[in-house]
């Protein structure tokens, strides 16, 4: 296998692409191969199967969608309040719905998990780690809440995003920050 580190992440990135135009039955090696603008051959050089092709989607869907530190630094530095909580879901789910071929090839790629299990053990395992990684940032900063109100506006807000993504014309933006803020104020005592 090849590893030329930037090849590889301009491959996946493809992947990601055709996963949320195409779906799942599209990802094809032919198809990545066109979408990153590659001479045909050339994902099968770096991916050994399509299993690994649709795994190292899922990991970089997560890499892109990881706020960096600058952003958890500015988190760390708001107040201890309802209202910060309110910010910092507001910038998650634009964070998110900013990139939304991430989400929809998430998506395809969990439909395609109910059917391949060493998928599933693969994105379980990151959305785990995840949801963790989330619920240890909570509660070490202070922030109002629990890791339970954590989890609830983690379900919440992902249907939330699944929504606005697929389904654009349901909410538009201002009924979605509203939904935000109405969730926040339900769930942060």
């Amino acid at each position: 296998m090849r590893q030329n580190p930037e090849r590889r992440t301009a491959l996946t990135d493809a992947a990601i692409e055709v996963l949320a135009e195409q779906g799942a039955r599209g990802l094809t090696f032919r198809a990545v191969d066109q979408r990153a603008g590659v001479p045909t051959g050339t994902a099968s050089n770096y991916f050994p199967n399509r299993d690994a092709l649709l795994t190292q989607a899922g990991r970089r869907v997560f890499e892109r969608l990881d706020p960096g530190p600058e952003a958890v630094g500015e988190a760390l530095a708001l107040p201890r309040t309802r209202a910060s909580v309110d910010r910092l879901m507001h910038e998650m789910v634009d964070r998110i719905t900013a990139f939304p071929s991430g989400h929809l090839a998430m998506l395809e790629l969990r439909l395609e998990s109910t059917r391949r299990p060493e998928l599933r053990a693969v994105l379980t395992e990151q959305i785990r780690a995840n949801l963790q990684e989330n619920i240890d940032f909570h509660l070490a900063s202070g922030l109002p809440g629990d890791a339970e109100t954590v989890v609830h506006l983690y379900l919440a807000l992902s249907w939330l995003i699944v929504e606005r993504l697929t389904l654009p014309d349901l909410f538009d933006a201002d009924r979605t920050a509203d939904l935000i803020t109405t969730l926040v104020a339900r769930l942060i005592p």
